[in-house]
């Protein structure tokens, strides 16, 4: 004869039947797909392919250029404010620490 109480096997029914029902619903035990490295790797491919535009680009985006760190994103925004502006692509040269290899590096995402 049993011993056990009758709302114990129902209570254990219930269990089992919940942690089956979880197992194999689509809210449980589920992989996160998302990788931050994935997203920052996405959102630098994307920065990398965007347009800057010498006169009106923010500090940051002039940095998303290749050969160009923070000093030379910098010396960028200090020679457009002196001189009020780039008249044309090729003029970035005259900043200091950027030659024709930065400049043909990134012609293609630059604009004015």
């Amino acid at each position: 004869m049993n011993n056990k109480p009758k709302y114990l096997n129902r209570t254990l029914s219930a269990l089992t039947l919940g942690f089956v029902l979880l197992v194999n619903s689509p809210l449980g035990f589920t992989k996160d797909v998302s990788n931050p490295l994935s997203a920052q790797a996405q959102s630098a491919q994307l920065a990398q392919n965007h347009i800057v535009n010498l006169n009106e680009s923010t500090f940051e985006q002039l940095t998303t250029l290749k050969g160009v760190g923070d000093t030379k994103a910098q010396a960028i925004i200090v020679y457009r404010q002196q001189v009020g502006g780039f008249k044309s692509v090729d003029e970035l040269i005259k900043v200091s620490g950027i030659g024709e290899k930065i400049v043909s590096q990134n012609k293609a995402r630059l604009s004015l």
